[in-house]
């Protein structure tokens, strides 16, 4: 895939990676590729401040990517394709989100069989696909069918993906496997949290889905149950957004503020948020776009509810003037 004349395909894609990383380190003030600046709206200031982080990586930020991009490099089967730029647009834009739900019934985890639920609307302008099977370390099994869906209807398209509390199998396995402390409890949980964000970019990548954002799904994942510590699970969440980070995308949260809190108490991480309404109405998904239900103190990109069967979404204010920003033009 990335193989140049007389150099043998990892050390040439770890020769990309490293070209690939200081751009990324270029484009991003705060040391993250895909972070985005804090938000500026006005702040409670008789409430406390709530925490940005639970656990720090210790291994070198530059290291850390090279490392990152080289494996996926090695492990992506297929050539994503040409980015082409989602061009800005004015008013509110409808969409949908699809995963395993979708998929011909009877697939997928026996926790997860799929359901063949219905595919967007025919006025449905954009998608955002479902990296998993449910938890982590699960793929979508029918991602490809449902990324060349997306493209042969020339739809916008992006991604997301549920993050979920590794067993100790999957901790034991990647406990020293990034760049946090795997000799602490928290360190070996952010780094299997991390290999779970590189496994949906594989996932990703071989499906031929390009995109400019992950947006991390933090929600109960029943029969595979959060702890009850929610610095644990924090450590979990932090891991996999560095994970898409250094993988080279911008990365958002899909939640609630009731579910967010449930998992990862008052983390804060100040990332774009995608806000679900569940099964209520377009105008309550317009609302949430409100300063009212921030998540974790970044600004509204998207708004979710459920009606007739599917997950639809709108675009909140602003985010239609750079929908290049958020979504792959398929």
């Amino acid at each position: 895939m990335l193989g140049r004349a007389g150099v043998g395909p990892v050390l040439a894609a770890v020769l990309l990676a490293g070209a690939m990383v200081g751009s990324l380190a270029a484009c991003s003030a705060a040391g993250d590729p895909g972070s985005d600046p804090a938000p500026t709206g006005p702040t409670a200031t008789s409430e406390p401040p709530r925490p940005t982080t639970v656990v720090q990586p210790t291994q070198d930020p530059q290291t850390a990517r090279l490392t990152a991009l080289a494996r996926l490099a090695e492990q992506a089967a297929a050539e994503l394709p040409t980015r082409r730029t989602a061009q800005p647009r004015t008013g509110e834009v409808l969409g949908a989100d699809v995963s395993w739900p979708q998929c011909p019934r009877g697939m997928g985890i026996p926790e997860r069989r799929t359901l063949g639920s219905p595919m967007p609307l025919p006025t449905a302008e954009f998608v955002v696909l479902g990296l998993t099977n449910g938890p982590g370390f699960t793929a979508n099994p029918c991602l490809a069918d449902q990324v060349r869906w997306v493209e042969d209807r020339r739809l916008l398209a992006a991604a997301y993906a549920v993050v979920s509390l590794p067993d100790a199998a999957a901790v034991a396995e990647h406990r020293t496997d990034g760049p946090y402390d795997g000799t602490t409890r928290l360190g070996s949980l952010a780094n299997a949290g991390y290999q779970q964000a590189l496994a949906n970019v594989v996932t990703m990548r071989r499906a031929g889905l390009a995109t400019p954002v992950v947006w991390v799904d933090v929600e109960p994942v029943p029969d595979f149950d959060w702890s009850s510590d929610t610095a644990a699970n924090g450590a979990v969440v932090e891991g996999a957004v560095r994970g898409y980070r250094y993988a080279g995308y911008r990365v958002g949260i899909y939640s609630t503020p009731a579910l967010w809190a449930g998992v990862v108490g008052d983390l804060a991480l100040g990332l774009p948020e995608w806000r679900a309404a569940g099964q209520t109405s377009r105008d309550e998904a317009r609302d949430r776009c409100g300063d009212d239900w921030s998540i974790q103190g970044g600004p509204a990109v998207l708004g979710q509810w459920v009606e007739d069967a599917r997950d639809q979404d709108i675009t909140c204010p602003g985010t239609s003037a750079r929908l290049g920003r958020w979504f792959q033009q398929y």
